[in-house]
């Protein structure tokens, strides 16, 4: 019985010990601290219109906790830790914060203000003018649900309703909220603005309009005094004649440069052209941009696009003197039309397209090469009006029906093109010619193997129609069992059939489209997640994601 008593005498004293220090751990309740009266001119009760309190008038000025409030009169009540204050009332918080209006309330114990009637919120950085303002002192968070006006050195913002954050410096809008700027006019319904450094947080759908450029967004960052900005999700810039979409855009105003990064779109709405990418630069005062990243320039020529692909796309100059250029790999496609080259020079100015290094065309199921090739427009028309062929020229088409190849030989070849496709074709010098010859029936008369000074050709819907050798012509017309297969092609013939590209996806290769699948099916994720971030983060942007403070209730204004 004795250990018995003596076992839970040690227990009652262990939880003792571990109650007291819990009790020690728990920090003492700080008691609100009182508000202090330093002068007033006059001092008195008034029962009658504020029981319990003391009315002080004249040069009123009270202190609480590092706040001091001055005014004309105020109602003081003591049991509450409460002031009443009327005319010309300020609330001072050390050298950073002023509060400014004709009536406000301040309770000692919550440390939360209420001012209303003209409220003026000054800072060292900013002015906010409204009717009504709430304050607290315990997160130093300052609010408004009236028009308000805020001012600083470079920026005027309005808006409904706003939250100012004391210690960060930063606005909060909710409602509506515009910024003048000499440069620019941003609106927003979610928007964040610190005060200090002029960053601006665009969290909603949002615009930025100027006389250069309109811009959407509905994430985006806007340093307001470097004048440089990063925008995110659905976002484009909108200039007079192009139009630039992109999952991540940075701007830089001063420079009027611009680049884009993934899923890149840009409109050209004067020359109906399009250039996609995942990444591009412009640089509008150059009058000239450049994509990269599986590049494309789309334009409209005779009611049908042409597709033009390179590793990387060149536009340079202004509008009716613009130049294209495409590098390394180029590709292109149009339905009568495709080819191949080492790179592309196009002047709309001159109506003028240079296909460089080993360029091949296929026209319908011809194949036209040489050395140097050009494609002349007619910038009245907007149609290609016809095609020049230097050095080493080649045309060559397969048998309708057999076998064999018609070919073409000759130094220089001079074409013109007949509602968009090549009709009339003249092949000159030192020219040959082997052509499989049918009747109406489509039976084979005969192998033509021929030479002359000019060959004439007539093409209708793409295929030869009739053939024409002029001056010096030396040949026969051979049965097909008279001339051995060696002898049915030129010297330096070669069928690149397999090379043709048959479809806008052929420009294409398997490695751009792999890269392609990778990077949209990237974007999907991203934007699912609510991320959409850039593929490629700049120095000149900031955090996107950083958390905002929670909203904080005010306190309710007690009857006047």
């Amino acid at each position: 019985m004795k250990k018995s008593l003596f076992f839970i005498f040690i227990c009652l004293s262990f939880l003792s010990v571990q109650f007291t220090f819990a009790q020690a751990k728990k920090k003492p309740a700080q008691t609100p601290k009182t508000i202090v009266i330093e002068n007033a001119d006059y001092s008195d009760v008034d029962q009658v219109n504020a029981p319990d309190a003391l009315l002080l008038t004249g040069n009123v000025k009270i202190n609480h906790d590092g706040v001091v409030l001055t005014c004309n009169k105020a109602y003081f009540f003591q049991k509450e830790n409460y002031l009443k204050a009327f005319g010309n009332v300020q609330l001072v918080q050390g050298d950073t914060l002023f509060l400014n209006s004709k009536y406000a309330e301040y309770s000692g114990n919550a440390k939360k203000a209420f001012a209303t009637g003209d409220a003026v919120l000054t800072s060292p950085d900013a002015t906010l003018r409204t009717d009504t303002i709430n304050f607290d002192r315990n997160v130093q968070e300052a609010f408004y649900n009236t028009k308000g006006t805020i001012v600083n050195k470079d920026n005027t913002l309005v808006s409904k309703s706003g939250r100012y954050y004391a210690e960060q410096k930063k606005f909060q809008f909710l409602t509506e909220v515009v910024i003048t700027n000499p440069k620019y006019v941003i609106k927003s319904n979610h928007l964040d603005y610190y005060s200090n450094s002029g960053h601006t947080y665009l969290l909603g759908p949002s615009t930025i309009t100027s006389k250069e450029n309109y811009i959407y967004t509905e994430k985006g960052f806007y340093d307001t005094k470097k004048n440089l900005a990063h925008f995110l999700r659905k976002s484009y810039i909108k200039y007079d004649d192009r139009l630039i979409e992109g999952d991540s855009l940075f701007y830089n105003r001063n420079t009027e440069f611009a680049s884009a990064t993934r899923n890149v779109k840009i409109t050209d709405s004067i020359n109906k052209g399009i250039v996609k990418g995942h990444y591009a630069e412009l640089y509008k005062l150059k009058d000239s941009m450049f994509v990269t990243k599986r590049a494309v320039a789309i334009n409209l020529v005779e009611n049908d696009s042409v597709y033009i692909h390179g590793q990387k796309l060149m536009v340079t100059g202004k509008e009716g003197e613009r130049i294209l250029r495409a590098y390394k790999n180029v590709r292109f496609f149009k339905i009568d039309m495709s080819g191949k080259c080492d790179s592309i020079h196009s002047d709309s100015k001159i109506a003028l397209t240079k296909l460089i290094g080993n360029p091949i065309i296929w026209n319908g199921e011809n194949q036209i090469t040489g050395d140097v090739m050009h494609l002349i427009g007619d910038n009245n028309t907007r149609k290609l009006d016809s095609l020049k062929v230097l050095n080493n020229t080649f045309l060559i088409s397969r048998d309708t029906l057999g076998t064999g190849f018609n070919q073409v030989k000759g130094l220089n070849l001079f074409g013109k093109f007949k509602d968009g496709k090549l009709h009339y074709v003249d092949i000159i010098k030192n020219t040959e010619v082997i052509y499989y010859s049918r009747n109406d029936q489509n039976e084979l008369v005969g192998i033509d193997k021929s030479v002359s000074s000019k060959i004439n050709l007539i093409l209708e819907n793409n295929k030869i129609e009739t053939l024409t050798l002029f001056n010096n012509v030396d040949g026969d017309m051979f049965p097909e069992d008279e001339l051995p297969e060696n002898a049915r092609k030129l010297r330096g013939m070669v069928w690149r059939g397999n090379e043709r590209i048959k479809s806008k996806d052929d420009i294409f290769t398997a490695e751009e489209n792999e890269m392609n699948e990778k990077l949209i099916q990237q974007g999907k994720e991203e934007e699912e997640k609510g991320k959409n971030v850039p593929m490629k983060v700049r120095k000149e942007t900031l955090d996107y994601d950083k958390k905002k403070p929670a909203v904080k209730p005010a306190i309710t204004p007690k009857q006047k």
